[in-house]
């Protein structure tokens, strides 16, 4: 097993995959604590040995001992908290302890820096106001060496083991120097894990914002935007009257006999490239696409407060859908024609359903659009009355004829030709 593997399992050691963030973090922390201050005694206390004086080494021995078995323990028990607070009691108390065994400040050149750990340990591992106890604890020790060096000191320096003044000026160094490098790291680990903590979160947060930037588009390609809204909004029924709307249908002529003969991915093709051509034109008009029924395309104006000229957009729509369609024929290439109906006045719009659901209209004026468009004439674009009188100053019309619309008897209705001055636009045969 190489060496990176072995450290990266070591640090993952006694993380849970149900730990959260911080927890994992406290964990990885705590254990790399530990790894250090092993690393760290066990050179303090080879180079004690080869230049200091000669004093038992049970002390020092049995803190590495205590730490190792405990960082075992909590890799077979995986409790936690017991790891923390043994841990850090064993980081706080085994200094001074080791510094009694050998004598004083002086002549332990200061060991007991290294419960400092403890403290700065507890800010990492609990929390800011939990460490308040450690670092009072580690001053209260710190506090009752030094009180029992003060009052002591003489007795301290003749019976206890003679070490030179370089050897221990080396050694205040090395602990200075060894606490210093532990906290850095420790601190510049726990940086890094946070940023890379922070980063994946930030990750997480923009994959979820592209999910949910791609869930609005995809609700605002089935609703208009103020339906949308609503319905993230408000769980109840949406279903609204308008008391005046422009409908329009566009039928293709013939396409059943058409479609008979090609393949179905020729006929999806073949309606796609039309549709997808109309709807661009309705997003240039602002209108609403409403659905496609079959080889029928459905639109209105009007709706969720849109421009005031909406029936004019309507007729300038249907035109363009008409003309494209007779000049474009890498979209028609198949040469269909249409049929294009429209009619003016009340509607009820809503969502219908909860699953699946979509955004309709319904109503007289919905029936008489689509009645106009069955029995009109291909290639024209036919209008009730009611949509005629609201155009007529802009726009052409050749003279009204009577249709017989199922469910609504004789009715009056006119053909659109186009803008008023152009009126070779849109001719076709009876």
């Amino acid at each position: 097993m190489s060496q990176q593997p072995f450290l990266q399992s070591l640090r993952t050691a006694g993380i849970n995959p149900n730990d959260d963030a911080e927890t994992r973090l406290k964990k990885s922390l705590l254990i790399f604590a530990t790894g250090l201050v092993c690393l760290g005694s066990m050179l303090w206390l080879f180079l004690y040995g080869q230049m200091g004086p000669q004093f038992s080494a049970n002390a020092p021995f049995v803190f590495q001992l205590l730490l190792v078995g405990n960082l075992l323990y909590y890799f077979r028990s995986g409790n936690f908290d017991l790891f923390r607070y043994t841990q850090l009691a064993l980081f706080l108390f085994a200094p001074f302890a080791v510094q009694w065994s050998i004598g004083n400040f002086i002549t332990a050149s200061g060991t007991s820096l290294w419960g400092l750990l403890a403290p700065i340990g507890a800010v990492l591992f609990f929390g800011v106001r939990e460490s308040l106890a450690w670092f009072f604890a580690y001053i209260f020790l710190t506090a009752l060496s030094g009180f029992f060096d003060y009052f002591l000191a003489d007795s301290l320096m003749s019976t206890g083991p003679k070490v030179s003044t370089r050897t221990s000026v080396f050694f205040f160094a090395l602990n200075f120097a060894a606490i210093s490098s532990i906290v850095y790291l420790l601190l510049r680990y726990a940086v890094q894990e946070k940023a890379k903590a922070q980063a994946s979160l930030e990750e997480t947060h923009r994959l979820l914002q592209d999910e949910q930037d791609r869930s609005e588009r995809l609700l605002l390609n089935i609703l208009p935007g103020p339906i949308a809204e609503r319905l993230k909004h408000d769980s109840q029924a949406i279903a609204d009257g308008f008391a005046d709307v422009t409908v329009m249908f566009v039928d293709i002529v013939n396409f059943t006999r058409i479609a008979e003969g090609m393949t179905p991915q020729q006929v999806f093709a073949m309606l796609n490239r039309i549709f997808s051509s109309f709807d661009e034109l309705a997003e240039q008009y602002g209108m609403e696409k409403i659905k496609t029924i079959g080889d029928a395309y459905m639109v209105a104006g009007g709706l969720n407060n849109e421009l005031n000229n909406y029936t004019q957009s309507i007729a300038e729509l249907a035109i363009a859908m008409r003309d494209l369609l007779h000049r474009d024929f890498t979209v028609n290439d198949m040469h269909l024609d249409v049929r294009i109906g429209i009619g003016t006045g009340p509607v009820v719009a809503g969502v219908v359903g909860k699953k699946k659901f979509i955004y309709d209209l319904w109503g007289d004026t919905v029936n008489l659009a689509s009645r106009i468009t069955s029995e009109g004439t291909p290639g024209m674009i036919h209008l009730d009355a009611t949509t005629y009188h609201r155009l007529a100053e802009h726009f052409a019309f050749d003279e009204p004829k009577t249709l017989h619309l199922k469910g609504k008897g004789n009715t009056v209705v006119y053909r659109l030709i186009g803008p008023r001055g152009n009126r070779s636009t849109g001719t076709a045969t009876e």
